[in-house]
C-alpha cells in the first residue's frame, strides 16, 4: 500500500527499544521450538496465556528512538520498513479515532513498541519468536520489524506493503475488542468454532474495515487489486491449518486457536467489502 509522499507522520505513536537490550525467552523443557512458539501466538495471539513458557522479566531500560528525525512524511513509509510501520499505525489509530467518535464514543490510542531480539512488558517476554501482539495488560501493541521478512521467508507470503499493514491493524483490532469489552470474555476455547477463533476472526475483519477506509485517513492512497491480494495471501499463509501442515504434517481443527486459511481471508473480505466494524460479528453462528 502506497502512502501520500506529502502525509506528515506523527512518531509519538510507536516507541522504538531496538537500541535497548532485553531478557530472552524461557523454554521449560526445551521442547518447544521457536517456530511452534510462533505458530502459537502469532498474529494476536497473547503471549502471556503461555504461562511458564514465557519469562515475564521487567520493562527494559528508557527507550530510544530515531524515528521522529528519520520518519516524517508518507515518502519515508514508502522508503523504510520501520517508517512504513509508524505510518499504518498512524492511519489506522486515525481510522478509529473516527469510527468511535462517529458512534459517540471515545478510542483510547495505544503506542506500538518496536524492538529488535527481545524486549519485555506486561504480558511477558516479547521477541522475535512470539510474533506481533497487542497486550492487554499494558495497553501496547508489540513489533519486531523483522517479522515481516519472516512473514515472506518462513511463511511464504508475499509480504508487500500492505500485507505488513493487514498485521498491524490486526493487532488494533485486539485493541478496538479491549476497548469494547469483548476481550474481557478470554479469548480461550480452541477448534474451528471456538471463542479464540472467533476472536482472532474479529480482529481480521477490523483489520479489512480499515483497509476499506484507509486512503480516507489522509496518510495512504487506495489499495490497488494486487495489494489486496498481498493482504488475503498473508492472511492465508498464518491460517492455522497452513501453520500445522507446515510443522507437523497434519491438519487438528480441534486444536486452532486463530482459524483457518479460508477462515481468515473470509473475514478480512467481510471487513473489507463493507466497511462496517458491525459487519464483523464473529461471536455469532458458524464462521
Amino acid at each position: 500500500m502506497t502512502f501520500d509522499p506529502n502525509a506528515r507522520l506523527d512518531a509519538g505513536q510507536v516507541r522504538d527499544r531496538r537500541r535497548v537490550g532485553g531478557r530472552g525467552v524461557g523454554v521449560v523443557g526445551g521442547g518447544v521450538g521457536l517456530l511452534l512458539l510462533l505458530a502459537y501466538t502469532l498474529l494476536g495471539g497473547n503471549p502471556n496465556d503461555l504461562g511458564p513458557l514465557l519469562d515475564p522479566g521487567a520493562v527494559t531500560g528508557p527507550d530510544s528512538s530515531a524515528l521522529a528525525t528519520d520518519c516524517r512524511t508518507g515518502q519515508d513509509a514508502n522508503a523504510r520498513d520501520d517508517c512504513r510501520a509508524l505510518g499504518f499505525v498512524n492511519s489506522v489509530q486515525s481510522f478509529w479515532t473516527e469510527a468511535f467518535a462517529g458512534s459517540g464514543s471515545t478510542y483510547h490510542p495505544v503506542d506500538t513498541v518496536l524492538f529488535s531480539g527481545t524486549t519485555s512488558g506486561g504480558c511477558g517476554t516479547a521477541s522475535a519468536a512470539t510474533g506481533p501482539f497487542y497486550c492487554p495488560r499494558d495497553k501496547l501493541v508489540y513489533l519486531d520489524v523483522g517479522f515481516f521478512a519472516e512473514l515472506h521467508s518462513r511463511f511464504g507470503a508475499q509480504a508487500g506493503p500492505l500485507a505488513q499493514g493487514y498485521v498491524i491493524a490486526h493487532e488494533y483490532g485486539h485493541h478496538v475488542q479491549d476497548l469494547l469489552g469483548t476481550l474481557q470474555g478470554g479469548s480461550g476455547g480452541t477448534g474451528a468454532q471456538g471463542r479464540s477463533v472467533r476472536t482472532e476472526l474479529q480482529a481480521d475483519c477490523y483489520a479489512g474495515v480499515w483497509a476499506d477506509h484507509a486512503a480516507s485517513t489522509g496518510f495512504l492512497e487506495p489499495p490497488t487489486d494486487a495489494q489486496i491480494a498481498d493482504a488475503l495471501d498473508a492472511a492465508a499463509a498464518v491460517g492455522d491449518d497452513r501453520i500445522q501442515a507446515a510443522t507437523s504434517g497434519q491438519v487438528d481443527p480441534d486444536s486452532w486457536t486463530h482459524g483457518s486459511a479460508a477462515q481468515r481471508q473470509k473475514w478480512f473480505t467481510a471487513g473489507y467489502r463493507t466497511g462496517d466494524p458491525a459487519a464483523c460479528d464473529t461471536f455469532k453462528g458458524a464462521i
